[in-house]
C-alpha cells in the first residue's frame, strides 16, 4: 500500500510511470511470494491450535473456513468467468 501511495506522490508523469512499469513487471514474482508467505502464516496458525473458522476470521477478512484451507494447503481460488465469457 506504501509503494502505491510512493507512486502517486511522484510529481513526473514519465519517472511515475517508469516506476509503476517496473513494479509491474515484477508483479508475477512478487504476487508468488505473496501468497506463499500467507500460506507459511495460515499454516503456522493452524499448528498453534486455531480452528479453521477462526482463521478465516481472523486473519484473512472472513472467508469461508474451507477457503482456509485451501489457502494453507496452497490451493489457488478459482476465478469466475466475466460476463462476456460466460455468454460465449
Amino acid at each position: 500500500m506504501d509503494v502505491i501511495e510512493a507512486l502517486k506522490a511522484i510529481k513526473d508523469d514519465a519517472e511515475a510511470a517508469r516506476a509503476a512499469t517496473a513494479i509491474l513487471e515484477q508483479w508475477p514474482a512478487l504476487h508468488a511470494e505473496v501468497r506463499e508467505l500467507r500460506q507459511r502464516r495460515v499454516q503456522a496458525l493452524k499448528a498453534s491450535g486455531k480452528t479453521w473458522q477462526e482463521i478465516a476470521d481472523e486473519a484473512l477478512n472472513g472467508v469461508h473456513s474451507t477457503r482456509a484451507q485451501q489457502i494453507a494447503a496452497g490451493k489457488r481460488g478459482t476465478k469466475r468467468p466475466t460476463k462476456a465469457e460466460a455468454a460465449e
